[in-house]
Order: structure tokens, then sequence, then C-alpha cells
């Protein structure tokens, strides 16, 4: 893909949805943080389903590590891998505290050494909390880029470097979030909605579903 087209189409993304935001719900970088460590292999949604009341009884770290395992365990249990990530939760809780005063680091090494957090949930905390232009490769990402042909990889992380080495600076911050949207609400796994889809013209999809009837708008589900 040329750099004019794709420029062409973060700039509609853009208009559909000039300040994108994560999903997840969240009222501080530590609680961002837990919010992505159980958000992995799991929806947003339910993750903002067990969220709300852990976070009013335990909203720091030294609160919820002194919750423990078992009594961490109760508050989401509705989350897919609960007990593996329960226990990664508390073991970070710990190092937190005893590595960082509470606080949650801003740099990829300190943040990559805490369990549970690869890559992707670091990218997702330096860029949300921090407003770093990283780019968290999940599966919607990973498949929007490679299907429009604004980045083509085989793993996510070269996905992910070609998307920092080709989106330009002024979109590279919010890429993230326009992308995993688009991939999330438009450009669907089983079935694009190309026919609704506001950047279908420039996209480079050989295979889709149907020719768009018009200049559409991204759906744009929340800007808050």
């Amino acid at each position: 893909m040329n750099p004019a087209r794709r420029a062409a189409i973060f700039s509609r993304l853009r208009a559909a949805n000039p300040q994108p935001r994560t999903e997840l719900e969240y009222a501080t970088t530590f609680q961002l943080l837990v919010a992505v460590i159980l958000s992995a292999q799991a929806t947003d949604k339910s993750v903002n389903l067990a969220t709300p009341r852990l976070f009013a009884d335990a909203p720091t770290p030294q609160a919820m590590f002194a919750l423990g395992e078992a009594g961490l365990a109760d508050y989401i249990r509705r989350i897919g891998l609960y007990p593996t990530k329960a226990k990664n939760v508390i073991a970070t809780c710990r190092q937190l505290i005893e590595r960082h005063g509470g606080e949650v680091p801003h740099n990829r090494e300190d943040l990559e050494a805490l369990p549970g957090v690869g890559r992707k949930t670091a990218n997702v905390v330096l860029n949300t909390a921090f407003g770093e232009p990283a780019i968290a490769v999940d599966t919607h990402i990973f498949r929007v880029a490679n299907r429009t042909r604004i980045a083509t990889g085989k793993t996510p992380l070269a996905v992910e470097l070609k998307l920092l080495k080709s989106v330009p600076e002024e979109f590279k911050r919010d890429a993230h979030h326009w992308l995993i949207l688009h991939g999330r609400y438009v450009c669907k796994a089983r079935h694009p909605e190309c026919g609704h889809c506001s950047i279908a013209d420039l996209c480079e999809y050989k295979e889709k579903s149907s020719p768009p009837s018009h200049q559409g708008h991204q759906v744009s589900p929340r800007k808050t």
C-alpha cells in the first residue's frame, strides 16, 4: 500500500472518531493495567461487568493485594482463565508495591517484568495511560492490517513493527484504537461489513463482501 492511500485511510478513521478510547472501564493507570491483564482471551464486556465492584472495593495495588488470590477470584469468576489471572494480578500488585512504590512504571522493560504482562499489554498501557505511540496488535488489528494491506505480516510483532514504521506520525498515537474498533465493529473476522465501511474504496482486500453503496462512516461506539 502506498503512503498516500494509508494516510487517507487514517484520515477517514479520524474523521469518524476524532478521540478514540479503549472500551475497558477504569479510573487510574493501575486499574487500566489490571483490566488489560484480565482482558486477555476475554471480551472487554466481560471484564467491564466484573471490575466496577472490584475497583470500588480495591482501587489500589495495596488494597487489591490484601484480597489475596482467593479473594480476587471471587470478583472475577465471570472472566475466562480467572484462576491464573488472579494469581498474576496479585503477584503484579506485590511487585508494584515492592519495586515501584505502588505506581505503574512508565517504561516497557519494567512493565513486561510484571506477572501476566507481555508486549501487547505493555503497549496498551504505554499508549492509553501515557500517550505513547505504541500499537498493541491483537487479533482485530492483526486481521485489519493484513486484510486491508495497511501493514502485512505473519506475526503480531511483524505487523506492529510495520505499522510503527509506516503509519504517518500524526495518526500514530491513536492508530491502535482506530484499528481495533474498526476490526471489532466493521471489518469483522467472518463477515466483514464492506458495504458499510468508510474505507472500502481504499482497502486492498480482494474479497470484499459487497461493494459500498455510498461513502459511509465508521461505527464509533465510544468517544468518551
